[in-house]
């Protein structure tokens, strides 16, 4: 075991993640999942592996416009779009509903003495936020999602990132071919 996985367990440990893994994350992953976490920032390691969050208003991309895709910072694998995102005024990127629901998971979180809905990437195996039911739209909800458990990919980005698959999405796509 790494160090900074050893870290990390000690760190579980201690923050009380009810939510997160239930075996040790070196036993849990490949060597090439455990090498994409060794690469995380401190930000990301906390937020995903820790259950941590992202002080609001002061992360990447609360406030992105742009249109595109949001995918797991680990995987890779797409779990939001910008069709969906919102202004919720929370200070952290806001959605009305996950772009690939089969990808995400929800549990139950009543770490901190609050009954709360934390939302999970299956794949990953990492926290990436809270849904509440205070959202727009005839479903009522805000997935309430940190940016540190993200990559944004830029529409004009989703061929060459090879995401072209999602470019219908967006009303885009090789014409005429």
């Amino acid at each position: 075991m790494t160090g900074r996985a050893a870290l990390l367990l000690t760190a579980l440990a201690l923050a009380g993640c009810k939510a997160g893994p239930q075996a040790p994350p070196a036993a849990r992953q490949d060597e090439a999942m455990q090498d994409k976490i060794n690469e995380l920032t401190p930000m990301q390691l906390k937020v995903t592996k820790m259950c941590g969050t992202e002080p609001p208003f002061d992360n990447e991309y609360w406030n992105n416009h742009r249109p595109g895709l949001y995918v797991d910072v680990l995987t890779g694998d797409v779990l939001f779009s910008s069709l969906d995102k919102f202004d919720s005024g929370s200070g952290w990127p806001s959605f009305t509903a996950p772009a690939s629901p089969e990808l995400v998971e929800e549990r139950k979180d009543d770490t901190l003495g609050m009954a709360r809905v934390e939302v999970r990437s299956k794949a990953s195996d990492s926290h990436l936020g809270h849904v509440f039911p205070d959202g727009p739209g005839p479903k009522g909800l805000r997935y309430c999602i940190n940016s540190a458990a993200l990559r944004f990919i830029p529409l004009e980005e989703l061929e060459q990132k090879g995401y072209a698959r999602y470019l219908p999405l967006f009303g885009a796509g090789k014409q005429g071919k």
